[in-house]
């Protein structure tokens, strides 16, 4: 649970720099994301989680 807890503040962070640096590429980033089809984002989140996965199973295996 822990290791939970220090992923999703690490995903916080990352994210929270890129808004901070780069606000308005963030912004323009997500206007452009509507023009990306609801497969092609499931298609990517679904392979994204299944690298972090990955990635988590071998470093605690």
């Amino acid at each position: 649970m822990r290791e939970l807890v220090i992923a999703f503040g690490l995903f916080l962070f990352i994210e929270g720099i890129f808004y901070a640096l780069f606000p308005a590429k963030m912004k323009s980033m997500l206007k452009k994301i509507e023009l990306v089809k609801d497969s092609q984002l499931r298609s990517g989140g679904l392979f994204f989680a299944v690298i972090g996965f990955i990635i988590i199973y071998y470093i605690k295996s």
